[in-house]
């Protein structure tokens, strides 16, 4: 199934004759190969580039095999280079080619050659891999689809279908492809058995993963909610009756985000303006993905709200904090007392700031207060929003907080007036 990407592409777009190495970045099977040789071939070609300027290599192809080793590559290329005018240098799994990063930035000293690039291999699934090309890369981090890509890919299914398929399977692409529950369920099982535990196994030379299986499990269980290694620790201690060590949780803990499989979301005092190392959020990539690895058994509409909430809010390009706000009051007898309230989201692009709070349901009065208490505690101006999955129409409160209908929120791009 043809699925367009229109945010990808337009990053790829904008970094075009940009003088770098445009590297494709992202979890295995989140649509990285598709975006470059599909949809941003078909842009050049559809805005006047021709086909014999297109220089494209799969290097996961067993014909091209040869390719593989760096002056073959080169003189694969240059060989296909007609005159000074721009080319467009498109290489898949580029891991594959022997001296990658000599290769390429030879291709830029050539000069008037476009470089865009995937991989699949620690480098290129890991957060340093910047610093591979010292200067000379330019990073596009693809995720799997947000739903409003999954609504384009699925135009027959209601709203509330879509959420519910969504929630429950999440944005891998290939999905698409796939008709019954069974079927899906079986692939994303079998791609985070065989893909993605394979990979990790490989990478970083884990011998006995027993340990690194029971961790995604427990953060698959408790995604969205505080925690940090020593909390960890303990639950294996007391659960899993296992000595794991709190440096060996936070060393599997960072291979899960150098592999994109989830991302960490650190604390902020609001009123300090400071960070707070510990305890921290981790956040699944792909809903579908921390379904899987729960055998489909443990579906929390509020908790999944919360996940789907923040990855939306990463595609959308804001970095995403837990929110902290210290209250001093005092109880009926008068001694002083210090309240931790929390912001499920503080989010910012550039000089742009929102507190988000994620609140799958509203039924009563008290319910509403609760959810505002600490946004109301915000003493700064930045937009402040409830989004919740209640059939309530988006609108201002008096106070000035922006109630957000899920649904505006996840298929309106301009959802958030900041």
């Amino acid at each position: 199934m043809n699925i367009n990407r229109p945010i990808y592409l337009q990053k790829l777009i904008n970094r075009r004759h940009n003088g770098m190495v445009k590297i494709i970045t992202g979890l295995r099977r989140s649509g990285k190969s598709y975006l470059l040789f599909n949809l941003y071939h078909d842009y050049l070609l559809h805005h006047g580039v021709s086909e014999d300027r297109i220089i494209m290599a799969d290097l996961e192809d067993y014909s091209l095999y040869g390719l593989r080793e760096p002056d073959a590559f080169l003189d694969f290329v240059m060989s296909r280079v007609k005159d000074n005018g721009w080319h467009y240098v498109l290489i898949d799994e580029v891991q594959h080619l022997g001296h990658f990063e000599d290769v390429l930035n030879t291709l830029l000293k050539r000069g008037r050659l476009d470089v865009y690039v995937t991989g699949s291999n620690a480098r290129f699934l890991s957060k340093d891999v910047i610093t591979t090309f010292r200067g000379r890369g330019d990073e596009v981090r693809v995720h799997p689809l947000c739903f409003s890509e999954y609504q384009s890919a699925h135009a027959s299914l209601s709203y509330q279908e879509l959420l519910l398929s969504y929630m429950t399977y999440g944005g891998l692409p290939q999905l698409s492809d796939l008709i019954t529950d069974e079927q899906k369920e079986e692939y994303l099982k079998s791609l985070f058995a065989e893909t993605y535990m394979k990979d990790l196994r490989e990478r970083y030379r884990i011998l006995d993963d027993g340990d690194m299986e029971e961790l995604i499990d427990i953060a698959a269980s408790s995604s969205g909610s505080l925690t940090n290694p020593l909390k960890l620790q303990n639950t294996f201690k007391t659960v899993k009756h296992s000595n794991i060590s709190q440096e060996t949780i936070k060393r599997y803990l960072d291979y899960l985000e150098d592999a994109f499989l989830i991302e960490k979301s650190l604390r902020y005092d609001i009123k300090g303006k400071r960070y707070i190392s510990t305890p921290r959020k981790y956040y699944f990539e792909d809903l579908g993905l921390r379904n899987a690895r729960l055998n489909f058994r443990q579906f929390e509409p509020a908790h999944l709200m919360g996940n789907m909430i923040y990855n939306e809010l990463r595609v959308r390009g804001f970095s995403v904090d837990v929110g902290q706000v210290t209250l001093n009051t005092k109880d009926s007898n008068g001694v002083s007392q210090r309240r931790q309230l929390e912001v499920d989201f503080v989010c910012n692009r550039g000089y742009r700031r929102c507190y988000i709070q994620s609140a799958y349901s509203m039924p009563s009065y008290e319910k509403a207060e609760q959810e505002l208490r600490s946004l109301t505690h915000i003493n700064d101006s930045f937009l402040k929003v409830i989004i919740t999955a209640d059939m309530t129409p988006t609108h201002q409160m008096s106070n000035g907080v922006l109630v957000l209908a899920l649904s505006d929120f996840l298929t309106q791009s301009d959802s958030l007036p900041l």
